[in-house]
C-alpha cells in the first residue's frame, strides 16, 4: 500500500514541470520515455516472465496470460479512446478531452495498483521491481496528463487535484487483490503475466513509436543509453537480492 500511494504521488510532479520551456521539456520527456522503455521491458523479462515460470512452469497459460496482459491495454484505448501519451500538448501533437484522459487514466491507475498490489504478494523483490517500473512509465505520462489537463482550461490547483485523484485509484486496486489475494488461490500468480503483458504493450505500442519521432544521432543514442540505464537498474536488484 506504501508503493502504490507513492506511485500515487507521483501525479503531483506536473507542477515541477511550468518552470521548463517547452523545448526542454520536450528533450526531458524523451528521455524519461527511453528510461521506462528499459525498466518495463527488463521487469517483464528479468523479474515477471521468469518468476512465472518458475511458479506456474513452461505451459501455455502463462503464455495466454501474458496475451490477456496485452489485449487488456489495447481495450483500454480502444474504448476508452485514451492514449498513453507522454508528449506534452502543442498545436501538433493534440489530445483527448480532459474528462476522457481521467476517466482512461483512472481505470489505468487501478490496473496498475492491482499489479503492484499482485507482485508484492508473491515475493518482495517482485514487489519492488514492479513499483520502480511503473514509477518509471508513470513519471512522463503523469507530466503528459498534466499537459493535457492545463490545455482544457483547468487551473493549475485543479488539474493537480484531478490527476491526484485519478491517481489515487490505484490503491482501490491494490485493495481489491488483497482482499481477492486471499480468497482465490493462485490469483497473484496469474496476474505476474498479465503484468508482464501490460508493461510488453505499453513499452512496445506506446513508448518506442514515441522515441522514433525523434531522428538527430547523438540523442537517439543517448535515448538508446537510457533504455539500456533502464534495464540495468531491473537487473541490478536481481543481483541485489
Amino acid at each position: 500500500m506504501i508503493s502504490v500511494f507513492l506511485i500515487s504521488l507521483v501525479s503531483l510532479i506536473g507542477i515541477l514541470t511550468l518552470s521548463l520551456r517547452k523545448d526542454r521539456l520536450s528533450e526531458l520527456t524523451l528521455f524519461l520515455v527511453s528510461f521506462a522503455v528499459g525498466g518495463l521491458f527488463g521487469d517483464a523479462f528479468i523479474h515477471l516472465l521468469p518468476e512465472s515460470f518458475q511458479e506456474s512452469g513452461m505451459n501455455l497459460s502463462v503464455s495466454l496470460y501474458v496475451i490477456l496482459g496485452i489485449l487488456i491495454f489495447f481495450v483500454l484505448e480502444k474504448f476508452l479512446r485514451w492514449r498513453h501519451c507522454h508528449i506534452p500538448t502543442s498545436e501538433e501533437h493534440m489530445h483527448p478531452l480532459a474528462t476522457i484522459n481521467l476517466v482512461g487514466d483512472a481505470v489505468h491507475n487501478l490496473i496498475d495498483g492491482m499489479l503492484v498490489a499482485a507482485s508484492y504478494m508473491v515475493s518482495l523483490p517482485i514487489g519492488i521491481a514492479t513499483t520502480l517500473a511503473v514509477i518509471m512509465h508513470e513519471i512522463p505520462q503523469e507530466i503528459g496528463d498534466f499537459g493535457v489537463l492545463i490545455h482544457a482550461g483547468l487551473s493549475v490547483k485543479k488539474a493537480l487535484a484531478f490527476n491526484l485523484f485519478s491517481a489515487l485509484t490505484a490503491m482501490l486496486g491494490a485493495i481489491l487483490v488483497i482482499v481477492l489475494g486471499s480468497e482465490i488461490e493462485g490469483f497473484s500468480l496469474s496476474l505476474l503475466p498479465i503484468t508482464a503483458g501490460g508493461f510488453l504493450y505499453i513499452a512496445g505500442s506506446d513508448l518506442i513509436p514515441e522515441l522514433h519521432h525523434e531522428l538527430k544521432v547523438l540523442r537517439s543514442l543517448l535515448q538508446f543509453v537510457m533504455i539500456l540505464l533502464g534495464v540495468g537498474v531491473m537487473a541490478l536488484l536481481v543481483v541485489l537480492e
